[in-house]
């Protein structure tokens, strides 16, 4: 069963089709043959625009979680012999606190349908009941439907789709590098005073440190445009998170920490 044949997942594909195509033909004056990479450009930074106020939901929601982790803690060492006690008495002192643990899974959630439509819209040859005109589009000479993955297993890869869709990825992964980088003690995204209580296990912290890269993995098995799109919206993520851990610092503590959370 093709998802994608649906009716209503039809009429969103094609009303995203439609609608990158229009601002395509808007951006082509200034943009020439990369004007539908502009305008895949164009649609993360509108998305992540209009999530910034989740950004700031997100940041006020880790602020949150680092100054109720030594209660956590206890919970943790009062119930380690009854992990369904555990559980329930967490959540009802998040419940208490107004927040969730999963608070700052947001932005993630939220993105997720966007990536998809760009990911299908790049990959189908008919949308719409017509032919799909974006797919002649194209980028440095680079198709915006083509995968890194995709170019590798295809026999004789062209050298400028592999140049292209190489540095995409090794972008995105550089991303993810500067990010771990900022989370480490002494960087700008660093948990102040940082302890297996308020940070987790070291393993816990591999583990996110390890997630960074999955974005570059996903990379390189999506078009080219999808690529785009994720490589603006984690360098958009890097710069928001600096920016808001400076107004919302996890220490509440620290002079000039900002204002207390309501």
């Amino acid at each position: 069963m093709d998802l994608f044949a649906l009716p209503p997942v039809a009429a969103v594909l094609g009303g995203a089709y439609h609608a990158l195509m229009g601002l395509s033909h808007l951006l082509e004056p200034a943009f020439g043959a990369g004007a539908a990479a502009a305008a895949v450009v164009a649609v993360t930074l509108v998305v992540r625009a209009a999530l910034v106020p989740v950004g700031v939901s997100q940041a006020r929601a880790e602020r949150m979680r680092v100054r109720l982790a030594p209660r956590v803690a206890e919970l943790r060492r009062r119930h380690r012999k009854d992990p369904e006690a555990l559980q329930r008495a967490t959540m009802q002192l998040y419940a208490d606190e107004g927040t969730t643990p999963l608070a700052g899974c947001l932005p993630l959630l939220l993105q997720a349908p966007v990536v998809g439509v760009i990911y299908a819209v790049f990959v189908h040859a008919e949308i719409a009941g017509g032919a799909n005109a974006l797919l002649g589009h194209t980028l440095f000479g680079v198709p915006l439907g083509s995968s890194l993955v995709g170019v590798l297993s295809g026999g004789a890869p062209g050298v400028a789709a592999v140049v292209v869709l190489g540095a995409l990825v090794l972008a995105v992964a550089l991303v993810g590098e500067l990010t771990r980088r900022a989370a480490l003690p002494g960087g700008p995204l660093a948990v102040p005073s940082a302890t297996p209580a308020s940070v987790g296990a070291p393993g816990m912290q591999r583990a996110l440190g390890a997630l960074q890269f999955v974005t570059a993995a996903v990379a390189c098995v999506v078009p080219l445009a999808a690529g785009l799109y994720l490589l603006v919206t984690v360098a958009w993520t890097l710069v928001q998170r600096i920016l808001l851990r400076r107004r919302f610092p996890l220490d509440p503590a620290a002079p000039g920490g900002g204002p207390a959370i309501p």
